[in-house]
């Protein structure tokens, strides 16, 4: 594995990517031949306070819609269904499992955070025991290599008709030119925001008629 410290021009590209400011990128596991970034490692816990089980977000739009096409043609369910009847393929499952534990204990200390408890012992993508997000499989075979999470090799071994990273797409993957996001509209943030609001309206209905309302930061 390649890992690298993300430089300013990788966020950057990042956040065009994913068309919304990137968070809390600790590395740049997996970089296309032309050197843009593939996937980013996230810290465990968000600077929100949010825990972030997905350590390796899958992130090139090429590769992220060559794979979704993969899930809508209904290769998680049967993947799944071969969980149950392959033991090798099985017990191949719940060690990328513990692999992706490892490396996101590793991704922790980097980032100099505290354990987050709340997602102790739960990895992403539906492992251990099934398949629920082929980009979570295929973002971490990309981040630590072959042969660690069999069914990311499998899923990138079906994709590669239309997306390797040995093949650059970036040039028609995203708009280069396009003004890098400044506002965070991912799900996890505005899933803060609305519980801070009715925390908020909450205690603004609580509090007693003749204490004034506080300024918002």
């Amino acid at each position: 594995m390649n890992s690298t410290l993300p430089r300013p021009s990788d966020l950057d590209t990042l956040s065009l990517q994913l068309s919304r400011p990137v968070r809390d990128v600790v590395e740049i596991p997996a970089r296309c031949v032309c050197g843009n970034p593939l996937v980013a490692a996230t810290a465990p816990r968000l600077s929100n306070g949010i825990p972030f089980p997905t350590t390796f977000y899958l992130t090139h739009p090429a590769a992220t819609a060559a794979v979704s096409r993969l899930e809508a043609a209904g290769v998680m369910a049967e993947m799944t269904q071969r969980l149950s009847t392959e033991a090798d393929l099985a017990a191949a499952h719940r060690a990328a499992h513990e692999n992706y534990l490892a490396e996101r204990e590793r991704i922790r200390v980097l980032a100099g955070l505290d354990p987050v408890w709340e997602i102790e012992g739960v990895s992403a993508g539906g492992m251990p025991e099934r398949v629920k997000c082929l980009h979570v499989l295929v973002g971490h075979s990309l981040a630590v290599g072959r042969g660690i999470n069999l069914l990311g090799d499998e899923g990138l071994d079906r994709i590669a008709e239309s997306w390797t990273p040995e093949t650059c797409t970036c040039a028609q993957s995203w708009d280069h030119e396009a003004p890098v996001p400044q506002r965070d509209l991912s799900r996890h943030v505005r899933r803060a925001n609305q519980g801070f609001a009715r925390q908020q309206t909450s205690s603004s209905e609580d509090a007693p008629r003749s204490q004034p309302e506080e300024e918002n930061a």
